[in-house]
């Protein structure tokens, strides 16, 4: 895990969807709000999904449950997969 999986995570694991729905970014704007480039951050991304914490629908990525358990201190990233 980097620093920047953990912004990617954070950014998507907010809430201030008013409609209660998972939000849904592609990596051009999550790059926009974590100030990283956005190859960087779909690299990321794409490595994210692969350990299971972000799920990907089209060009979109949302934060999956195991996701939110990581953000929550649920599960350490020592648990993780190595990169």
């Amino acid at each position: 895990m980097t620093a920047g999986d953990d912004l990617i995570l954070t950014v998507l694991g907010s809430q201030f969807d008013p409609l209660n729905k998972e939000l849904q970014l592609s990596p051009g704007c999550i790059a926009v709000n974590i100030d990283y480039n956005n190859d960087y951050v779909g690299t990321r991304c794409r490595k994210l999904v692969e350990a299971g914490l972000l799920e990907k629908e089209g060009q979109y990525y949302s934060i999956s449950e195991k996701g939110r358990a990581y953000l929550a201190g649920e599960l350490d990233a020592s648990e993780l997969e190595d990169e």
